[in-house]
């Protein structure tokens, strides 16, 4: 069996330009507090976002889209519902998908609806923090959508994780651990900030969904991702106030980054 290569800093510079040349569409079902904002930072990175989350059109919906976000941070009976149709299809399609498992363990209905819907069809990357990824592996979870664990603490589980669904996990936090159960990727971009604006994670999941509709490798999406959204956010940081001007700095920064400059300020280990 070959041995997956070692993520560069060029191969995440190259994601970011093929995302810019594919204009991915994302399907999104997700939290509706940040469904804007998840929207805006899909546009302003370059990809197209479709916020297509009911029952009736989900399925069909994601044999169209290229990437789908599945978000569990505020739950209805016809989201879930539209969830597991719109994995239907995506998996008809070959359509990657990205679980984000928000506040799992610490409410009972979406753990085990975060535990049907991996049943259902493997997640090409999960997306959390380090007690939501903890919880998946029978952990206690976090204080609501707040991690109390640490990324180092949850990097062993995570890599069992990946094994047990074949997925790539990526656990965000201070430095980012991104594995596939034998890499581990490390990014130690991003600034606090990025945890006072409502729905830095959740947009986090929706760029995984956008960069693995460009690349095939999903260690390299989900650390593009990743790496796109901390770097530029390190960039929106030193031209703001506070968060409010971060978060419309961000926006600009997301526009702006281009390949060669990811490449050259991730901080990748």
């Amino acid at each position: 069996m070959t041995t997956p290569a070692p993520v560069t800093p060029q191969d995440l510079g190259d994601a970011l330009a093929a995302l810019r040349d594919g204009a991915p569409l994302v399907q999104c079902l997700t939290n509706i507090v940040v469904a804007g904002w998840t929207a805006n930072v899909l546009l302003a990175v370059g990809a197209a976002p479709a916020m297509v989350d009911n029952p009736h059109e989900a399925g069909e919906f994601a044999a169209i889209a290229e990437g789908l976000l599945v978000n569990l941070g505020t739950p209805y009976d016809d989201t879930a519902a539209a969830m597991s149709l719109a994995l239907t299809g995506a998996a008809r399609a070959r359509t990657p998908w990205v679980l984000d498992p928000v506040a799992v363990a610490a409410l009972e209905w979406r753990t085990s609806l975060a535990h049907q819907l991996c049943d259902e069809s493997r997640p090409t990357i999960i997306r959390g923090n380090a007690s939501e990824i903890l919880a998946l592996t029978g952990g206690f979870g976090g204080r609501g959508v707040e991690s109390l664990d640490s990324p180092e603490a949850a990097a062993q589980g995570a890599m069992a994780l990946a094994d047990r669904h074949q997925s790539v996990v990526a656990v965000s936090g201070p430095t980012d651990h991104i594995t596939d159960g034998s890499r581990m990727v490390r990014i130690s971009n991003g600034h606090p900030w990025l945890t006072r604006v409502t729905g830095g994670g959740c947009a986090l999941g929706a760029l995984m969904a956008a960069f693995a509709a460009v690349v095939p490798d999903a260690v390299v999406a989900a650390s593009a991702a990743t790496a796109t959204l901390t770097v530029a956010a390190d960039s929106a940081a030193a031209r703001s106030a506070g968060p409010g001007s971060f978060s419309v700095a961000l926006l600009d920064e997301l526009a702006l980054i281009q390949p060669a400059d990811l490449a050259e300020r991730v901080r990748l280990s």
